[in-house]
Order: C-alpha cells, then structure tokens, then sequence
C-alpha cells in the first residue's frame, strides 16, 4: 500500500506534481491525476494578471532546463475556473500562489481556501521580479511574517516552499515552522543559471537568467530535505531532479514524506506517475 498522510490530508500515493509543469489548467491537472499521482499542486498565481517575460523562457542543458517564465500568472478571478474543474475525487488539489507582500499571499489564499486540500506558498523562485519569490524566502523574518500572514487567513494545510539558494537551509526551515508552517516543500530551482548560444554570442533565455531543474540539482535537493528534516519537526515535501523509484526512496530516506515530480515529465510525460508508482 502507498498511501501516506501529509499534513493530515490522506494520500493514495506520495507522488505529485510539482508546481510550474502543466498546472495552469484543469485538464492537464486532470490527466496527470488519471495518470497516477496522488496530488497535484498549479502553477503559481498571483492576485493580479502578470504577463512574465518573453519568449525564448526555456532552455535545456545537460542533466536538466533552465527557464525564466516570470512568474506569469492570469490573476486569482481567471484561475478559480480552473481549480473549481479540478478532480479532487481522483485526487488532492494543491494551489502554488505568489505575491510581493503578506496582503497579497492572504488575499489570494482567502479565494481559493474552499476549492483546494493545500496551499503551497511560492518564497522561493530564483528568477522572480524583485521583491517576490526567493527575495522573501532567503530572509528569515519575512518568510515567519508572510506563512504568519496565511495561516492567520486560512484553515487548510500551507507549505511553504524553499528555496536552495541560501547560506543556511535550516535557518530559513525553521522560520517557516515558527510561522506556523503545516510543512515544507523543497527545493525549487538552483540559480540563477545561463545558458549562451555561442553562435551569436548571446543570452538564449530573454530574460538572460533563469532556475536550474531537473536530474542535475537532486544531490542538492536530497541534502537540503536532510537538512530541513533534522531541524524541524513538520512534513517535508521533496522535489528536485526525480527520474525513478530509487530517486523517490532517497528523498523518503532523507525524511520526505512524499515527493514531487516536475522537470522529468518533459522525457517520458505524465506516464511517469503511473511506472514509478508501480
């Protein structure tokens, strides 16, 4: 049997979708929980419409992608639609939200509380404009202050998601918990990295930077799951590099209690789910 608690919210399986890869509509939200994953977490959206940056926003390297999407996001009133056409039936709904201040986290998680298991609070992207993502979640006080801000507005599970590029995981880890984390997902993208096409001697990404995911970053992601493991005391959610059942038995042992599968899904496709959960 595969299925586990996380936060208190039963699981017919630990695998799930990481937030960023088909999340941004019902129906592929919908094929991947038919596909075998016991939950699925939406790209991240905000409380405003944000257009993100240009295209080329991915690039593919050796042992993973780096992308630079920006943070594009419909606004919270388009994306209802969709989480409302989610199967929570087949199985759990999490919401990836994002915002630039406590306001603005707590008034989207307010939303959409009723039509999801989880929120997932986005601290953590490395190629966001300033003053969002991982420029909350590398300072402790504001990421104690912003998980504060949700728990106080809502009453299903919140994780917040970390972010590798820091000094010291564990610090940041326990931040989170002392604001009221119910648990922790880790890590998002390494970076920011570049990629340079060396025939015209420039960016290829329009952005120029962008996080680094996939294979390559897993020995980093299973040591900041160790690390946030053995500093608190709240579920952790493991993502970073998951190609196979072995990867996923690593990050169990580093103490996840389930795990999230993004980047990989660009090799074999949601049929991922279904063969490592065999």
């Amino acid at each position: 049997m595969l299925k586990t608690k996380l936060c208190g919210i039963s699981l017919k399986n630990p695998l799930m979708l990481a937030a960023g890869v088909l999340g941004s509509h019902a129906s592929s939200l919908n094929w991947i929980l038919n596909s075998g994953a016991g939950a699925v977490v939406s790209k991240s959206f905000s409380k405003e419409p944000n257009e993100g940056y240009k295209n080329p926003t991915t690039v593919a390297v050796e042992g993973g992608i780096i992308n630079a999407i920006g943070l594009s996001s419909p606004g919270v009133d388009a994306f209802i639609e969709e989480l409302e056409s989610v199967n929570r039936i087949k199985g759990r709904s999490i919401a990836s939200i994002y915002g630039a201040t406590p306001d603005e986290f707590s008034y989207v998680a307010g939303k959409i509380e009723s039509l999801v298991d989880m929120i997932e609070m986005n601290i953590s992207c490395p190629h966001a404009m300033e003053g969002y993502g991982a420029s909350i979640g590398q300072n402790p006080d504001l990421t104690r202050e912003f998980v504060s801000a949700v728990k106080d507005t809502v009453s299903v599970p919140v994780l917040a998601k970390l972010t590798p590029n820091v000094t010291n995981i564990s610090e940041i880890a326990i931040a989170a918990e002392e604001g009221g984390a119910d648990g922790l997902t880790l890590i998002n993208s390494l970076g920011p990295g570049m990629k340079i096409d060396i025939i015209t001697g420039n960016p290829i990404l329009a952005n120029k930077f962008g996080g680094m995911s996939g294979p390559a970053i897993k020995p980093i992601a299973v040591r900041c799951v160790y690390d946030a493991y053995e500093a608190t005391d709240i579920p952790i959610v493991g993502v970073g590099g998951i190609r196979n059942y072995t990867d996923v038995v690593e990050f169990l042992y580093a103490g996840a209690s389930a795990v999230q599968i993004g980047t990989s899904i660009m090799y074999e496709g949601p049929e991922i789910f279904g063969r490592i959960r065999k």
